[in-house]
């Protein structure tokens, strides 16, 4: 039935999107916002099963190449695990600390685990961009990100 990587993988896509977008159906509704909390989760979980479905009925095969590309070293397996292990700090900070002083320090800290060496640029980029992303999503889009100890 399955013959194909990209149609075992799309099934579990479609299954992953089907679950997410339920939870996106029991978001909680606000009254009196222009764009609800629920508006994003439920475009994204129908994108991905759009995707998947394109994926799905994709004709192309897997060369030998591309097969030996998709091996992963032991070495890398290892930074595949500590920057996990970093997102999932950043998931628990992110409602105690709030979304921009815990998406600074794990833009700043995941880009020096990665090798970035150039470190003003490095806080520069991880200072501008969540007070980019807080700013616009709290103030023109009107969904609100969480603030933690911050003041704002």
């Amino acid at each position: 039935m399955l013959k194909t990587l990209n149609q075992k993988i799309s099934i579990v896509l479609i299954l992953l999107s089907a679950g997410y977008l339920y939870m996106s159906y029991n978001l909680k509704e606000y009254s009196y916002v222009p764009v609800d909390s629920d508006f994003l989760p439920k475009v994204l979980g129908y994108l991905l099963i759009v995707l998947a479905v394109f994926l799905f009925f994709d004709k192309s095969s897997e060369t030998e190449e591309e097969k030996e590309k998709r091996q992963v070293p032991g070495s890398e397996i290892l930074v595949l695990l500590a920057v996990g292990g970093m997102i999932f700090l950043y998931i628990f900070l992110l409602e105690i600390i709030g979304f921009v002083l815990s998406s600074v320090l794990f833009v700043f800290c995941c880009s020096l685990f990665l090798g970035y060496r150039k470190h003003k640029i490095n806080a520069m980029v991880a200072v501008i961009f969540p007070l980019v992303m807080y700013l616009s999503f709290n103030y023109l889009l009107q969904i609100s990100l969480p603030q933690g100890i911050l003041p704002f």
